[in-house]
Order: C-alpha cells, then sequence, then structure tokens
C-alpha cells in the first residue's frame, strides 16, 4: 500500500489536533513498547518525565526530537504514526528497522506543552539554549546525543501560518534546512548529507505539495540546537510543519511530515547518504512572510473628511481553551498590503461596508461583514 494511502487508513488516531501534552503520548508509548525499548532520559523543570524511545537493530543511529517548543505539535502527531506503521510492519517498516536504530524524544519539552508555550516552564526557549545547556530539558537533549552518538539527527518543529514558498501564493506546507556549522555558512560534509536527505524528501512530497515546501534562511547561530549539532560534525535536518489550506488543526499537514520523516529513514537506510547529490537542496525556494490568515481589500476608513481605502491583514492568535485552541483573530496590520496573500481573501469593494475610522475598528465586527 502506498504511504499516503497507508496514512489515511492506518495513522495513529488517538492523538488529533494542536494540543497535545504529555497525557495523550505516554499510554502510545506503552502500546508501542513492544517494538522497542521506552525510558526516561530525564525530567522537566515541572518534574515531567522526558521519555526516550528506541526502535530498530541496525548500524546507522538516527535521533529525533519533536515538541521542543511545547506549541509545536504537529511533528509529534506525525512521529506517533511513525511508530505505528513500524509497529505493523511491512516492506518499508522492515528496511528501516534493519538497517537504523532509531531513538525518539517525542516530547521534549512536556511543561510547554501542558501550557500551550513555545518556552519551558522557566521561561526559556530551548532552541536558544544550546550554548549555555541552562535547562534541565536541555540538558537531557546533549545528555542523549552524547551517549547516541547519532549518525543523522531530526529537529522537529512547526511553523506559523505566515509563510510562503518564494514570491508565490502559496503556504509553506514544509520546510526544511541544513543549518550551517559557522558563520561563513560553509558547505560542510555533514551539511551536503542532510541537504542531500531533504533534496530526496522535497522530491518524494511534491507529488503531493507541489510548490509548498520552503527551504529556511541558513544564518549562522550556536546557540540553536541545529548549528550546534551539525557543527559537531552531525547531519542535521530542520523540519517544520506549517499550513495547508483550511487546515488549522494540522492533521493534513501530519500526513506529509509522516511522508517525509519516512521517506528520510528509508532513503537513509537503503543509501551511503555520502552528500553527492546536495545541489538539488537549493531548487527549493526559500521561505518568505507574505500571508496573511485573513486579508480584507480596499476597505474604507475615514481619515480627515476624507474617505482613504486600505488593506487590512488579519491574523490569529493561538489560545488554549478545553483540551484544545482557540483561533483568536486580531488586526496585524493595515495599509497597502498588495504583493500579500491571505489563505482567505475578501474585497471590500463587494460589500457596501460603511467608513469608520481606522482607531475604532474592531476585528470581532469587521469579520461579521465577511465571514
Amino acid at each position: 500500500m502506498e504511504l499516503a494511502q497507508w496514512h489515511d487508513n492506518n495513522r495513529e488516531r488517538n492523538v488529533n489536533n494542536r494540543y497535545i501534552i504529555l497525557d495523550d503520548i505516554e499510554p502510545l508509548l506503552k502500546k508501542y513498547r513492544t517494538l522497542g525499548e521506552l525510558s526516561i532520559a530525564g525530567y522537566s523543570v515541572e518534574d515531567r518525565p522526558i521519555y526516550l524511545f528506541k526502535t530498530g537493530r541496525g548500524p546507522k543511529k538516527v535521533l529525533m526530537w519533536s515538541q521542543m517548543h511545547g506549541n509545536e505539535s504537529t511533528t509529534t502527531k506525525a512521529v506517533m504514526d511513525l511508530l505505528a506503521l513500524l509497529d505493523q510492519g511491512g516492506e518499508v517498516a522492515s528496511a528501516i528497522l534493519d538497517h537504523c536504530t532509531i531513538y525518539i524524544i517525542p516530547m521534549l519539552n512536556p511543561d510547554g506543552a501542558r501550557a500551550y508555550t513555545r518556552v519551558n516552564a522557566n521561561g526559556t526557549d530551548l532552541n536558544r539554549d544550546a550554548a549555555k545547556l541552562s535547562q534541565p530539558e536541555s540538558l537531557t537533549l546533549r545528555h542523549v546525543f552524547d551517549t547516541v552518538l547519532p549518525d543523522f539527527c531530526f529537529n522537529l518543529h512547526d511553523q506559523r501560518t505566515i509563510f510562503n514558498t518564494g514570491n508565490a501564493a502559496k503556504p509553506a506546507t514544509l520546510s526544511f534546512l541544513s543549518p550551517a556549522t559557522d558563520e561563513e555558512r560553509n558547505i560542510t560534509l555533514p551539511r551536503k548529507k542532510s541537504m542531500e536527505i531533504i533534496a530526496v524528501i522535497n522530491n518524494a512530497v511534491q507529488k503531493f505539495i507541489p510548490g509548498q515546501v520552503g527551504r529556511y534562511d541558513d544564518t549562522f547561530n550556536i546557540n540553536c540546537v541545529g548549528d550546534s549539532f551539525q557543527s559537531l560534525g552531525v547531519p542535521t535536518l530542520l523540519f517544520e510543519s506549517g499550513h495547508f489550506p483550511e487546515d488549522y488543526a494540522r492533521d493534513i499537514t501530519r500526513k506529509y511530515v509522516f511522508y517525509a520523516l519516512v521517506t528520510a529513514l528509508q532513503y537513509i537506510a537503503e543509501n551511503e547518504v555520502d552528500g553527492t547529490g546536495f545541489n538539488a537542496y537549493f531548487d527549493i525556494p526559500e521561505n518568505n512572510k507574505l500571508f496573511f490568515d485573513i486579508l480584507i481589500r480596499r476597505f474604507p476608513f475615514k481619515e480627515g473628511g476624507k474617505i482613504q481605502y486600505k488593506d487590512i491583514g488579519i491574523l490569529y492568535k493561538e489560545e488554549p481553551g478545553d483540551s484544545k485552541i482557540e483561533f483568536v483573530p486580531y488586526v496585524s496590520e493595515t495599509g497597502d498590503l498588495q504583493g500579500f496573500y491571505g489563505h482567505k481573501e475578501f474585497d471590500a469593494d463587494d460589500l457596501e461596508a460603511d467608513p469608520i475610522e481606522e482607531k475604532r475598528l474592531k476585528t470581532s465586527e469587521l469579520l461579521k461583514l465577511f465571514i
């Protein structure tokens, strides 16, 4: 069965939507325990366990971690889908398990996941703590890295809905980065290897999301975990889960993250990754930030007794509710927004909207006119 179809029929259905906490994944890790070894690698600031799941029997070691930022849960869902595939077996699963040993930290920041915040309970961004190692979660990841000595690392994240690919009106549903190893951003061998794998992933997912794969800026920051591990000589891939039309729950995007993970692992399993295919990485367009969640064109405002027409860009703020995330709209920008796009777009010329003073603009009342 083709992987995308397999996912439609067999994905792990006990994790959905955006609010994923430790309570959601602990039963699943125990459910798949027969697939490998489950241990506690460390504890968070608030003393929640940080689990490490080991599976496979091959010589190629892959370390991956998800929810380093607590409010970035799409890759955690995809990792649970990966475990479901490996547990079910089959040709692809056997190839991966025979040639790879996979180490998974499915939730590095369980406190941030509970609070639905980017940072940990001390207010620290763990992806800016690779040099200082000031937090227990950072120390846990580094200890696992130093103990496992992986051949490849997958750094799994989510990105905001603002990202598009190049200058196109296409959302960056997936984005990738081969992090720099130095200020000069030299193309070192570890970078070439991660670039080669990313190029293979891109080629595979383009048949599902053509033009919706982006490439992150590679400015070097030794405080970032990916840059740190890559500079230590281990090929590291940054995965970023982004927006798919109408999929604010990111339960469609998770399928493409799952597909990317399996594609990468199968390629590593079946090939000697030597970096020779790295050039195709640069065919992926760089990310840009040209999207609003809602874009209203030519809305009339009263200014000094005259009517001025301005575009209104609206974004959603994600706020945790009762076991789910509420998407609360707010006006992010007004003015001439030509060159920007909206996941939903409306033209105020099509309505008889009464001009108002910009300072009296209320998002909720505005949206009633259009949605």
